[in-house]
């Protein structure tokens, strides 16, 4: 796995700790890991866990995932820090983090927002074309746009209200 060198930072241990852990429950119960964080709001820490499936994720998927991860934490204690674990779905406007995000966003309409301006703006919004390593490509009514990856400051799905 890339990051796994000597210098991982504790945030990361636990987020990769985490990850390696949950894999095999969510995969018993056909879910996805979408992502894991370990961030801190406020004075509180929160390990997060967000997963999906076909269809959508209910509260009853959540709180069973919770509840069987729960043993494990118990089990493992790998976090020095008090937290608050939560288990919750990405939601309708999920952001895009690994590969396999961006390959199921193609054809969908996504929001992008720019740490430096393009054109003089920060924020895009159309439809996901193609990515690589290094750049993302969107379609905006008919004129298709690139930008460098290092710029994106938040990428995820459009929400779209269709009627």
């Amino acid at each position: 796995m890339e990051g796994r060198g000597v210098h991982m930072s504790k945030k990361e241990m636990y987020e990769a700790r985490t990850e390696e852990l949950i894999t095999p429950i969510l995969d018993r119960r056909n879910f996805e890991l979408v992502d894991v964080e370990y961030v801190k709001e406020g004075s509180t820490w929160y390990l997060r866990v967000y997963i999906d499936k076909e269809g959508g994720v209910t509260i009853d998927d959540c709180q069973n995932v919770s509840r069987a991860f729960n043993e494990i934490l118990d089990r493992e204690n790998y976090i020095d820090d008090q937290y608050i674990f939560e288990v919750s779905s990405p939601g309708l406007t999920r952001p895009l983090k690994k590969e396999k995000d961006y390959e199921k966003s193609i054809g969908r309409m996504i929001e992008i927002k720019l740490f430096s301006p393009v054109d003089k703006s920060k924020e895009y919004s159309g439809v996901l074309k193609e990515y690589d390593k290094d750049t993302v490509t969107i379609s905006i009514d008919d004129v298709t746009k690139t930008f460098d990856r290092s710029n994106l400051a938040m990428i995820r799905w459009a929400f779209v209200d269709e009627v």
